[in-house]
Parts: structure tokens; C-alpha cells; sequence
């Protein structure tokens, strides 16, 4: 292939990845921001908590599961998972709760806050209580990935696939367009000699 057509090749590829990617980035960018400056940018986290009584036939179920699995780690038996989605919505299919011969604890941390509940299993007494920490916190935990779950995780990698395209083929196209453009290299060098200076000189 002539140099012309691999340049067409290199144009469409890095077009197509600034495309699939250029929105993640300005919110991977604007989050790198905030996360250098959290402790400027700490909101007051909004903190609900909720009471009640779950019902005998849940505790029931609940109680004889916890006989054989005190100490452990394991699913949300049916009843209660039923009863906490219609009392307040809360979706535990699927987490990992906590089992003790007389409580149920299930946590549930996500993106930008957290949530747990509690259930006595002797009285009933349940208590669920979410915290919410704000938008920028959201933003900054997807950044990190953190409690966000596997479709998101997969996503970071997409994402960070796209990236490595857009770069690779933009380096590849300065390269091709580098003898008619003699400050190319010099600002390559100065982009990869600055981080690597301020880790020498400032990071001990």
C-alpha cells in the first residue's frame, strides 16, 4: 500500500476512535480534575434511614437459613428479598449478605455512595439506610471503577481500547507528516520528558 493509502487507513481509524471514545474522555479528563482536588471538592454526604418490621413467614425462612450458614457469606433468601423490594424497593437479588445466627446484614456500596440493611432475625427489627454523596462523587468512583459492576468494567476497557487506537494512530500520522512539521518530535520528547522529570525532581 502506498503512503497515501496508508495514511486514508490511519485517518479513518483514528477518526472513528476519537469518535468512540471523545465523550468518555472530557468526563475522564473533568474527572481526573476532581479527584486531584476531593478533598476541595468534598460534598456533605445526604444520609436517609428507614425503619420497620419484616414480616413473620421472611424471619422465618431467614432464620432456618441462617442455622446453616452462620458466619457466612450467601444470597438473600426469596422472602426477604421479595419483602425488601416491595417495602422499599431495594433490589437484593444477587448481593452477597452477611449471615449470623441472628442477623441478616446485606451491603450494598454503589457508585457515588452506599446503602446497607440490617434485619433482626429474632424481633424483625430492619433497618436500611442510604448515603448519598453527591454527583461529583458518582462521577469520580466511575472514573475509578468502584462498585459500578461488570457492564461498567467492561466498558472501562472498551474505553481504554479506543484510546490505545486513537494514540497509536495519531503518533503513526505525526510520524508521516513529521519532515514537513520539524517541531513534532520536540514536543513528543517534551510530553514524555515533563511527567517523567516531575516524578524525578518531586515524587519521593
Amino acid at each position: 500500500m502506498q503512503r497515501t493509502g496508508w495514511l486514508k487507513t490511519l485517518l479513518k481509524w483514528h477518526w472513528i476512535s476519537s469518535a468512540l471514545c471523545l465523550i468518555a474522555m472530557i468526563l475522564f479528563a473533568a474527572t481526573g480534575i476532581t479527584l486531584n482536588h476531593a478533598s476541595l471538592l468534598e460534598a456533605k454526604p445526604q444520609v436517609t434511614r428507614l425503619k420497620a418490621t419484616a414480616p413473620q413467614e421472611a424471619l422465618t425462612e431467614a432464620a432456618s437459613f441462617a442455622r446453616t450458614h452462620d458466619g457466612a457469606k450467601a444470597a438473600v433468601t426469596p422472602r426477604m428479598t421479595a419483602w425488601l423490594a416491595s417495602n422499599w424497593k431495594v433490589n437484593a437479588s444477587g448481593a452477597q449478605a452477611e449471615w449470623a445466627a441472628d442477623e441478616l446484614y446485606v451491603p450494598m456500596p454503589r457508585p457515588g455512595g452506599d446503602a446497607w440493611v440490617r434485619v433482626g432475625l429474632e424481633d424483625g427489627a430492619a433497618e436500611y439506610e442510604v448515603t448519598d454523596r453527591g454527583w461529583i462523587s458518582l462521577l469520580n468512583d466511575l472514573h475509578k471503577g468502584r462498585n459500578a459492576g461488570l457492564a461498567w468494567s467492561l466498558f472501562i476497557d472498551l474505553f481504554a481500547l479506543a484510546c490505545l487506537v486513537f494514540c497509536v494512530t495519531g503518533l503513526l500520522i505525526l510520524k508521516m507528516h513529521a519532515q514537513n512539521r520539524r517541531i513534532t518530535w520536540p514536543l513528543v520528547g517534551f510530553g514524555l520528558l515533563l511527567p517523567a522529570l516531575i516524578a524525578l525532581l518531586f515524587i519521593h
